[in-house]
C-alpha cells in the first residue's frame, strides 16, 4: 500500500516577495508613511526584502537602514532611489556597491545644484554617465503610451543587462493592459518583467492621509481631486 506524504511534506514554499518600489514621507507630499513604519511592517508581514525608493533623493535611506536593524535577521534591506529625468521615463536605482553608492550619490547632487531648492534636474544622459555598478527599474506610465514604448529601446541599448521593467496589479482597471504590455516588450526588447507594488503607505488606512498630501500637493480640495486621486487603498505593503 502506497503511503501517503503529510500536507506539510508536499506543500510548495511560498515564493520570496520584495518591495521594490517604496515611497516614504520624504517623498514630499506623496508618501504617507515614516521609512521605520515601512520597514517594521514588512518585516511583520513576513517580505524578504523591501527598498526604499523616495524620489530624487537617499534621504529615507538612513531612517530605513537604523529601523531594519532590528529585523535584519528576518528581512533584507535594499538602498534605492527613484530617479525622475527631464527628459525620459522614472526609474528605480540600486547601487550594487560603494562606489555605485557614490555615483548615485553625486547624480543627485548634480541635479540639485542646477534646481531650485527642492527640486532635482537630471537628464536620461546624466544618468547614462553614472550607470556604472547601478541597476535600474524603468516605471511605466499608469497606461503605457507611444511615447514610453519608443523610449525602451535606446535604455535597453545603453543599460542592456542593468535594466528592468516595472509591472504593478494595481485594481484600477488598467492591469490587464499593463500585462500584455510587458508581455510584449519582453519577447520584443528582451527587458525581463519585475512586480513592484508602488507602496506609498504601510497600510490602507493611511489613504485618507494620503489623499490630503496629494491634495496639497496639486493645490485642490478633496473634492476637486478627481483621478489625481489613487482610485483604491491598494498602495500599501
Amino acid at each position: 500500500m502506497t503511503q501517503r506524504k503529510p500536507a506539510s511534506a508536499t506543500k510548495s514554499p511560498e515564493p520570496a516577495y520584495a518591495e521594490l518600489q517604496v515611497s516614504s514621507n520624504f517623498s514630499f507630499l506623496r508618501g504617507a508613511s515614516h521609512a521605520e513604519e515601512l520597514v517594521l511592517t514588512a518585516a511583520t508581514k513576513g517580505l524578504h526584502a523591501i527598498a526604499i525608493t523616495d524620489r530624487n533623493t537617499l534621504a529615507g535611506v538612513v531612517r530605513g537602514h537604523t529601523a531594519h536593524g532590528n529585523y535584519a535577521d528576518r528581512l533584507h534591506y535594499i538602498v534605492g532611489c527613484r530617479l525622475d529625468p527631464m527628459d525620459g521615463p522614472s526609474m528605480l536605482c540600486y547601487p550594487t556597491d560603494r562606489a555605485a553608492y557614490a555615483r548615485l550619490c553625486r547624480l543627485l547632487t548634480l541635479g540639485k545644484r542646477r534646481a531650485p531648492k527642492g527640486s532635482c534636474e537630471i537628464y536620461v544622459a546624466d544618468i547614462i554617465d553614472h550607470k556604472e555598478g547601478l541597476l535600474f527599474i524603468v516605471i511605466p506610465p499608469q497606461v503605457p503610451d507611444e511615447a514610453f514604448r519608443n523610449s525602451l529601446p535606446d535604455l535597453k541599448r545603453h543599460f542592456a543587462d542593468q535594466l528592468w521593467l516595472s509591472v504593478g496589479r494595481f485594481m484600477d482597471g488598467f492591469d490587464s493592459e499593463r500585462l500584455a504590455f510587458t508581455e510584449e516588450v519582453e519577447a520584443n526588447l528582451g527587458i525581463p518583467a519585475v512586480v513592484t507594488n508602488d507602496v506609498h503607505m504601510h497600510l490602507r488606512s493611511r489613504k485618507p492621509l494620503q489623499d490630503v498630501l496629494t491634495c496639497i500637493r496639486h493645490h485642490c480640495r478633496i473634492e476637486d481631486a478627481g483621478y489625481r486621486l489613487f482610485p483604491n487603498g491598494e498602495r500599501h505593503i
